[in-house]
């Protein structure tokens, strides 16, 4: 009934004597709701104003802090075939100890006396070598005489040409004579023929005259001959040296060449000397793949690849090894617009799965079952999930970590900013900002104060 006509009834009827009348009326429960009602209101404007931690949640997992301390597969570099396994699945190796025993595949390893056998032509090269060496010896002491007898050739034939052109100087000298001596016996015999014809002289002193002039003129004929024959001897010396020079500088050059010869085939051979080394030193270390071996003490996790006589490829993980000393970290993922409040010796509380926890993130004093860490390394680059990885390390300042936590469980990680009213907070929250700025050092001082 809505009571909206002007003749209300309430005006002209009493309602007191009516028991609803008065549980519906009754002033004592007006009272009561109103006091609860104002003390719920006091209590929330309290709350309001209560300090809230801000914060930065993240999940992640337990790693290690060292790279070599993580969880590993080992390969093998070549690829073969599983003949025998030394250990099982949870056992402790040391390093160097032998996890399994592997064989060739390919057909041009699989000779029991590669090595030896390559070692073998190592050593005929190398003979091969020593022999060119010698040969390389024999033909420079060739060249060398070849050199010594040149010297000497060419010095008897510059000697003999030596001696041809004193011969001609002296056949010149006498040649001129002779001339001088033929123009005497001329002139003589013109004034004899003129005293001939004066009647001083003889027939016979003429003829005497003659006969000399004829005499000289032959000598001079004969002596010509000689400074001829001598100019030609003189050019055939000449001649006979540069024979000499052409014909052991052929004969050198032979030899040179053949030398070369020999030192192109015994580099040649010392190449192959080199590879046939390198061949054999691959093939030795190759043989020391087929022994798996421990690459640091740990655990066997998980064999990757079972069974006998399995085939695998060169670089397939075949065994799962856990290190036996680690140092633990924690590996969590934040928001990017949470990225930036991010900095290196924050302090961070932890949560791990499996160690039961009372955890309030705004007041982290009241936290139980919670572990401290800091931050030591912050990714640069966005991950997969689109996220941000931080790298947390344990606090030694605080509670040490348990030491049953493996590497691979899941944790709950809180980075801790600044205090703010909850009221605060809650606007923060509706309007979707993110947690205030603030710097490290500023933090560090008010906590020291």
């Amino acid at each position: 009934m809505l009571n909206i006509s002007r003749n209300q009834i309430h005006k002209q009827v009493s309602l007191n004597k009516y028991k609803a009348y008065e549980k519906a009326f009754n002033v004592m429960h007006y009272k009561v709701f109103n006091r609860l009602l104002g003390i719920f209101f006091v209590l929330i404007g309290i709350i309001l104003f209560l300090p809230w931690t801000q914060n930065v949640a993240g999940n992640g997992y337990v790693t290690t802090l060292e790279l070599n301390q993580r969880p590993q597969t080992i390969q093998s570099p070549i690829p073969g075939r599983i003949e025998k396994w030394f250990v099982k699945e949870g056992d402790f190796v040391k390093k160097g100890d032998t996890i399994l025993f592997v064989s060739e595949l390919k057909n041009e390893y699989q000779d029991p006396y590669l090595v030896e056998r390559t070692k073998t032509q190592e050593a005929a090269k190398s003979k091969s070598v020593s022999s060119y060496q010698k040969k390389i010896a024999a033909i420079e002491n060739q060249i060398s005489a070849l050199e010594k007898e040149q010297s000497l050739k060419l010095s008897q034939a510059r000697n003999k040409l030596k001696q041809s052109l004193l011969e001609a100087k002296s056949d010149s000298i006498k040649l001129i004579a002779l001339q001088n001596n033929y123009k005497i016996t001329i002139q003589q015999y013109k004034r004899t023929d003129t005293l001939y014809n004066e009647g001083i002289k003889s027939k016979t002193d003429i003829e005497t005259k003659r006969l000399k002039m004829q005499e000289v003129e032959a000598k001079l004929v004969s002596q010509e001959n000689k400074v001829l024959a001598n100019k030609n001897k003189i050019i055939n010396a000449k001649i006979e040296i540069n024979r000499i020079v052409a014909a052991y500088d052929d004969k050198i050059a032979k030899s040179n060449s053949s030398k070369y010869t020999a030192a192109s085939n015994q580099f040649e051979a010392e190449a192959q000397v080199v590879k046939l080394q390198n061949q054999a030193t691959n093939y030795e270390i190759r043989n020391s793949f087929y022994y798996i071996t421990a690459p640091q003490d740990g655990f066997i996790n998980k064999a990757i690849r079972s069974g006998i006589g399995e085939n695998f490829k060169a670089g397939e993980a075949l065994v799962g090894v856990m290190p036996s000393v680690y140092d633990l970290a924690v590996e969590t993922y934040v928001s990017p617009i949470d990225l930036q409040l991010m900095n290196i010796g924050e302090k961070v509380r932890i949560q791990f799965d499996g160690w039961p926890a009372i955890f309030f993130s705004g007041w982290p004093n009241t936290s139980f079952g919670t572990y401290a860490g800091k931050i030591v390394a912050i990714e640069n680059f966005i991950s997969e999930n689109g996220k941000f990885r931080i790298l947390i390390e344990p606090d030694l300042n605080e509670e040490p970590w348990p030491k049953n936590i493996r590497v691979g469980s899941g944790a709950y990680t809180i980075a801790l900013l600044e205090d703010v009213p909850i009221w605060y907070e809650l606007w923060r929250k509706l309007n979707g900002f993110p947690p205030n700025y603030y710097k490290t050092t500023t933090r560090i001082t008010k906590s020291k104060k």
